[in-house]
């Protein structure tokens, strides 16, 4: 089993750490702020470090094979995997070769398909030497802890338009098809209004079957919500996002959790229920969370779907980064919670739906530059940033052992 170590993050000087120290031993066992005037029972959560052999983190997650391993993905174009409590020498894959970086560029996400321990397949989605996002299907070699690099087929290329915005992430939904994250191109307030326009896959979440029909390429699902239609793209799930970083399906109710990055001012995540059929358009650039941006040539507002939380720039915020929720393997006291963060703070919330009303809750304030949150196959979740992994744990140190002082929201 892995060794982790918890760390503390932003904490006073020894004297104010030894007067809090004192008022805790006075007040233990420590409750979440505000959780009884909100009526949710917030859990406690910490970091637990498990490694700092990483570089520019963009995605973790893990295969459903048993094998209890972890898949670290870095923007520089290795795949790396930690087992065993430590990170493996030899790269699962490196494409560094394939890739251009600099700025929002570079190897963004994998993901593994359903049926991997007997297939081996899985995919990346990198930008490639000429900027444009790629979507690539691999197998694994006949060693477990290393993927075939003359296997590579490329099964979907979309050009883009400036080098950030990229969005990036795969993810394979609990329908069997593999989900796309695609940012708006670039730029900023999406100048060519990719968002919006139907004939583009810029702005978009796609849905396409990869793993059924022609192996090299991919086919389109029947029940995707634009098949057929003249004027919008088969491929396209929904409309209106800048840049989805880092989407997710809860795996008890199989909703979609999408946070999508702002311009200037607004942070949101948006979730699509497990029983909706696609065709939502979550506004952007019409829209900034539920603020007007930009209206020229929109609709009315009933034409969009908006998000069910959003946050502003303040206190040092600028980017949302989109987590999980918590489920069976993790903790108890964080289950039905989603979690997410702001990259530049390094501020992490808790949130959930209560009789109808979202509410959140900011659980850590730390100093890393939060890339990405994973979930491994037991269903424990991860935080990765600034070269380091944690386990975000709801564990509580006993008195007995070193002083452990919990984080106290800015």
């Amino acid at each position: 089993m892995a060794t982790f170590r918890r760390i503390l993050l932003r904490t006073p000087m020894l004297p104010t750490l030894l007067l809090a120290a004192f008022a805790l031993m006075l007040a233990w066992p420590p409750t979440a702020p505000d959780a009884q005037a909100q009526g949710v029972s917030w859990p406690t959560v910490e970091l637990e470090l498990v490694t700092s052999d990483i570089s520019a983190p963009t995605y973790v997650t893990a295969p459903a094979d048993g094998s209890g391993r972890l898949f670290i993905v870095q923007q520089n174009g290795l795949i790396r995997i930690f087992q065993n409590g430590a990170m493996l020498n030899t790269p699962f894959l490196n494409v560094s070769t394939l890739i251009s970086t600099g700025s929002e560029r570079g190897l963004l996400s994998m993901a593994f398909a359903p049926d991997y321990a007997e297939n081996g397949r899985f995919y990346i989605n990198y930008t490639n030497s000429a900027g444009d996002t790629v979507v690539a299907r691999y197998l694994v070699s006949a060693d477990p802890n290393v993927a075939d690099p003359a296997s590579a087929q490329i099964i979907l290329t979309v050009d883009q338009d400036f080098s950030n915005h990229n969005g990036g992430q795969l993810q394979f939904g609990p329908d069997g098809y593999l989900y796309i994250g695609m940012g708006d191109g670039g730029s900023g307030g999406d100048p060519n209004n990719r968002a919006q326009d139907p004939q583009q896959l810029l702005g978009k979440m796609l849905r396409i079957n990869v793993e059924a029909g022609n192996p090299a390429t991919y086919t389109i699902p029947a029940s995707n919500p634009f098949v057929g239609s003249s004027n919008t793209l088969d491929e396209i799930w929904a409309l209106g996002v800048r840049n989805p970083w880092r989407f997710s399906f809860d795996r008890a109710t199989g909703d979609l959790y999408i946070a999508d990055v702002g311009q200037n001012i607004w942070e949101e995540v948006n979730v699509q229920p497990a029983n909706s059929g696609g065709g939502e358009n979550w506004g952007w650039r019409c829209y900034e969370a539920t603020h007007a941006f930009n209206l020229t040539g929109c609709q009315g507002p009933s034409a969009y779907d908006f998000p069910v939380l959003e946050y502003n720039h303040s206190g040092g915020r600028c980017s949302v980064t989109g987590g999980y929720v918590a489920r069976e393997g993790a903790p108890t006291s964080m289950h039905g919670f989603y979690f997410f963060a702001d990259f530049c703070s390094g501020e992490i919330w808790a949130a959930r739906e209560v009789a109808g009303t979202w509410q959140q809750e900011l659980m850590l304030d730390t100093a890393l530059n939060i890339t990405t949150f994973g979930e491994d196959e037991a269903g424990d979740l991860y935080v990765a940033g600034s070269g380091q992994l944690f386990r975000l744990s709801a564990e509580e140190l006993p008195l007995s052992e070193s002083l452990y002082l919990p984080l106290v929201a800015k």
